[in-house]
C-alpha cells in the first residue's frame, strides 16, 4: 500500500455493471480472469444520484469469496456512519470521497480503528492538493475519472495532471484511477503513474475479460518498469 517499497499494478473490476442477479458467481469469474480485487460499488442517493447496493449484499458475498479483497467505495454522505457495519459486512478497504465528509481525520480513524485500510477518493472538480494532508494516514489515493454515481461513463482526461502530479511527489504512494479505464484509455494512466486500476464495462461486458485485464497490466507494468 502507501508504505509499500515499490508501486505494484493491480487491477480490479467495478461490479456496479455486472449481472447483479449472480453477482457471488459474476465476482468469482473475473477474479478467475485474473483480477486482484473487486471494486464494490455503494452509493446512497445522497452523495451520488443513484442507489446500488449495501453492506448487507456484501455480508452474503463474503463466505461465498474467501480470500478475495473487497475495496469499498463508499459514494455515501457521511461516510463514518457506515464505517463498522462495512467492517462487520468483511470489508477490507473504505474508500472515502473527500467531498463526503467535515472531518476526513475522524473518519479515516474509525476506518483504521475497525481493521480495515484506508482509501481516499476525489471527484473530477476538486483540486488535488485537498488529499496532501492525508497521504500518510491512508493505503491509497483514488482520482475519479468520471463524475461518480453511474457506469459506462465518458472517461474525463483532464483529470490525469492530479495522478502526474501524486506520483512525482510520492513514488511508493498507491494511486487508483476510476472512470472510463479500459483498453483505449490505458496507456494514459500510465503514463502519468497511475498503478491501481478501476475498470468496470471494459471488463465486465466484454467477451474476453481475461484478455482486456491481461493487456492492461502489461502496460502498467511496462509503465512502473520504466520509471524504476
Amino acid at each position: 500500500m502507501a508504505t509499500s517499497n515499490v508501486s505494484s499494478c493491480r487491477i480490479g473490476p467495478s461490479m456496479l455493471n455486472a449481472d447483479l442477479s449472480s453477482l457471488a458467481s459474476e465476482c468469482q469469474r473475473f477474479m478467475e480472469c485474473g483480477s486482484d480485487y473487486l471494486h464494490l460499488d455503494v452509493m446512497d442517493g445522497q452523495f451520488v444520484p443513484n442507489l446500488t447496493f449495501g453492506h448487507p449484499v456484501v455480508k452474503c458475498l463474503r463466505p461465498k469469496l474467501p480470500g478475495v479483497f473487497f475495496e469499498m467505495h463508499m459514494m455515501v454522505q457521511d461516510p463514518e456512519k457506515w464505517v463498522e457495519p462495512v467492517a462487520d459486512a468483511g470489508g477490507d478497504m473504505y474508500l472515502f470521497h473527500f467531498e463526503a465528509t467535515k472531518d476526513p481525520e475522524l473518519c479515516i480513524r474509525k476506518i483504521k480503528e475497525a481493521g480495515m485500510k484506508v482509501g481516499l477518493g476525489i471527484n473530477p472538480p476538486t483540486p488535488v492538493e485537498v488529499v496532501l494532508p492525508y497521504v500518510d494516514q491512508v493505503d491509497l489515493i483514488q482520482v475519479m475519472t468520471v463524475n461518480p454515481g453511474f457506469g459506462g461513463q465518458s472517461f474525463i482526461a483532464e483529470c490525469l495532471p492530479k495522478v502526474k502530479f501524486l506520483r512525482e511527489k510520492y513514488k511508493n504512494l498507491d494511486i487508483e484511477v476510476d472512470g472510463g479505464v479500459g483498453p483505449s484509455t490505458i496507456q494514459q494512466c500510465a503514463d502519468v503513474g497511475a498503478n491501481v486500476i478501476v475498470s468496470g464495462c471494459a471488463i465486465v461486458k466484454n467477451e474476453n475479460p481475461r484478455e482486456v485485464i491481461r493487456y492492461m497490466r502489461k502496460v502498467i507494468d511496462d509503465a512502473l518498469q520504466q520509471k524504476r
